[in-house]
């Protein structure tokens, strides 16, 4: 698939994290409508244009969030995508994410190293001191991602996240800057 051109923002050895761009609409909502049956229950990401532009130019315009887009380094083939919502400045300097893989790149390992660059870019140019993942008790996937990058079990809220027509449970994770040594 074609690739706009977009800056890194951080690079490993086999990712890279950039920002959402608008051009990234078809890539992405391809992606998303071949990725249906490994992100259902727990994510609907956007599946069309229309769809897209609205999530992605929230995502580019609110100050309250961050969007990567997480890209194998050679193709630039859009491998996931890695969220930070709800950003709190102040005295909590505090993010939510929420991220997701697409089949073609699920198990490879990717979305771990595009975790840890977002997480160096948010502890350093975003200047979070924490960071959240709120996953749902059965998405063993998504709590594997979190306890892979250091992140802590600090508790259960019962009906928290209103996803796919109910209110689901969910779990609390967090990283602080402490914990990366």
């Amino acid at each position: 698939m074609p690739h706009p051109p977009s800056s890194p923002l951080a690079t490993g050895s086999r990712v890279t994290i950039r920002s959402f761009t608008l051009a990234d609409g078809p890539e992405f909502t391809a992606r998303a409508r071949e990725s249906k049956d490994l992100h259902r229950p727990w994510l609907f990401p956007p599946d069309n244009e229309e769809a897209y532009a609205d999530y992605a130019g929230r995502l580019i315009e609110d100050p309250a969030r961050a969007g990567f887009l997480v890209c194998e380094k050679g193709s630039g083939d859009i491998a996931g995508f890695i969220n930070i919502n709800n950003i709190v400045r102040g005295a909590f300097r505090c993010g939510a994410l929420g991220y997701g893989a697409f089949a073609h790149a699920a198990g490879r390992g990717l979305m771990r190293e595009g975790l840890e660059l977002v997480i160096g870019y948010a502890f350093g140019p975003l200047a979070l001191h924490r960071l959240e993942i709120n996953a749902q008790p059965g998405n063993a996937a998504s709590i594997a991602l979190a306890r892979g990058a250091g992140f802590r079990l600090e508790g259960f809220s019962p009906n928290m996240i209103y996803i796919d027509g109910a209110w689901r449970d969910h779990e609390r994770w967090a990283l602080t800057t402490e914990m990366r040594g």
